[in-house]
């Protein structure tokens, strides 16, 4: 179990997809940024600014990330993936799933 300490919790919940896809932005005492959420089965596209650095808690999902093979990729509990700064992916979202965003600078 990873614990974070020394951090900050925005309390405002981010909603995206009616909903189907939420998070809590933590702030880090060296003022990176993770976000904690839960992502409903579905299929979903997102786009970044930051490089993210995705780790799945609990649950599985497909992605295709720009710039790969342009094949999906199953990620489950315990994995995790990166996408690129300025840049889009599509995620298949299979069993609810929690998951872990870091933001990369």
């Amino acid at each position: 179990m990873g614990l974070m300490q020394n951090v900050t919790v925005v309390k405002k919940a981010n909603i995206y997809f009616k909903g189907q896809v939420t998070s809590r932005s933590v702030i880090m005492e060296d003022g990176s940024k993770k976000t904690l959420g839960i992502m409903m089965p579905g299929t979903y596209k997102f786009a970044t600014t930051d490089a993210e650095h995705m780790e799945i808690l609990e649950g599985e999902v497909e992605v295709l990330i720009p710039g790969g093979e342009s094949n999906w990729e199953i990620i489950k509990e315990g994995e995790y993936f990166e996408v690129p700064a300025n840049s889009e992916f599509d995620i298949k979202v299979n069993a609810v799933t929690d998951y872990c965003c870091s933001y990369l600078k």
